[in-house]
């Protein structure tokens, strides 16, 4: 009648340990290296979206969270959280030196 106990709960338990520190904590923490990121963008700041639309941040609205990028094209209306964390952080990476 009580036989295993929790011992047969115990493969459920490792199994949701496992996904959470393989899958959502790494996504969590993502996420909230990437709300720092578009917290962190000023005026002039060279970005692209994620679309792979190349710019230099015109100006910042913090009250609907956008942001206006020029363009070769003109300026544009974007949300920040269109622009790529990882792209813009390689386009404003220094150059390293070459052998």
């Amino acid at each position: 009648m009580g036989e295993g106990g929790i011992g047969s709960f115990m493969p459920m338990i490792l199994i949701f340990v496992v996904i959470y520190f393989f899958m959502i904590a790494p996504q969590m923490k993502r996420a909230k290296k990437e709300k720092k990121f578009t917290a962190e963008l000023k005026k002039g700041d060279r970005v692209i979206t994620k679309s792979g639309m190349h710019g230099k941040i015109a100006e910042l609205n913090d009250k609907d969270n956008s942001c206006v990028i020029e363009t070769l094209a003109g300026k544009l209306k974007f949300d920040r959280s269109a622009i790529s964390m990882e792209m813009s952080t390689k386009l404003n990476a220094p150059a390293t030196a070459k052998k």
